[in-house]
């Protein structure tokens, strides 16, 4: 049996000092050549221009939890009641479909565009509880959703890999990251079966992103961890963050070569805050491998 990778220490930058109490879903926007993120209980989209350091911020109505870019322009988002659409030039939000609008325990979470142009996003249930309430939606081009999967704690961290063969998505509460046989032309995510289990001691499977290689990189929530894996579920490579709670990642940069790093600073007590005071900002990395660019919705 191979040996675990060691702990690497992750050699950082702060890429925006903003302590979020949620950051959460970057999205990287090559055509703007800026970071798309999330503050999910502050009810904020945030975006940062990294060549002059400029930040713009939109308010929401209500909790907002994942985002992802239109071809059309501005955002399409999951919020704690279902889609919508951000407009960023104006700040209008214009809502599109609410499939749980029946079940008010449960709220989005975690969403990403895929390489066919559609937004996909899961629930979870408010109380944080391992009850499989939460489902997995796809939002098609014309904007109906259309429930793919269900009986899951808390959807995270969903992406596919290079080939688009095979979709990946956390139950962030199992401690599971699953993998499904999927099918880009029908949207269809079939086979559920575990990738890769974590322990009490790597924390939750949050955000996470697909390199360039094919590897997938999980961020660690409660885990002061990233952990990148190989295609068969192998542990490539482990590394350390300053923070307790971090969330997700995202390639970017020019090059698509520097790893952006979501934080939370929400539920920590003020001890804890005080060992992590760079808790809620935004990362960067250079982590020697180059990501593939984020896709567009084409609703």
């Amino acid at each position: 049996m191979a040996k675990a990778p060691d702990i690497q220490l992750a050699d950082f930058q702060i890429a925006m000092p903003c302590a979020n109490l949620i950051g959460e879903s970057p999205v990287w926007s090559v055509r703007e050549q800026a970071l798309y993120w999330i503050d999910v209980e502050a009810k904020l989209v945030q975006r940062l221009d990294p060549g002059n350091g400029n930040l713009r911020r939109w308010t929401m109505p209500e909790v907002t939890s994942c985002i992802g870019l239109r071809a059309h322009g501005g955002l399409v988002a999951g919020t704690r009641t279902g889609f919508v659409f951000l407009d960023t030039e104006t700040g209008g939000v214009t809502g599109i479909a609410h499939p749980e609008a029946d079940i008010p325990t449960n709220r989005f979470n975690d969403g990403k565009v895929d390489r066919a142009g559609r937004f996909w996003a899961g629930t979870k249930n408010i109380a944080n509880s391992p009850d499989a309430t939460g489902s997995v939606y796809r939002l098609d081009r014309n904007c109906i959703a259309h429930c793919v999967d269900s009986g899951i704690s808390c959807v995270n961290g969903i992406a596919w890999s290079l080939d688009e063969r095979t979709m990946y998505l956390c139950d962030t509460w199992l401690r599971r990251i699953y993998r499904y046989d999927f099918d880009r032309e029908t949207g269809i995510a079939r086979n559920r079966r575990v990738f890769a289990e974590l322990s009490t001691e790597d924390g939750y499977p949050d955000g996470l992103t697909v390199d360039a290689e094919g590897f997938v990189w999980n961020a660690h929530y409660d885990g002061w961890r990233i952990t990148r894996y190989a295609p068969d579920g192998r542990v490539d490579r482990v590394l350390r963050m300053p923070v307790q709670h971090v969330t997700s990642v995202i390639f970017g940069g020019a090059d698509l070569r520097t790893l952006f790093v979501t934080s939370a600073s929400l539920r920590l007590t003020p001890e804890a805050r005080g060992r992590q005071p760079l808790a809620g900002h935004v990362f960067a990395l250079a982590p020697g491998v180059a990501g593939v660019p984020e896709p567009l919705f084409l609703g």
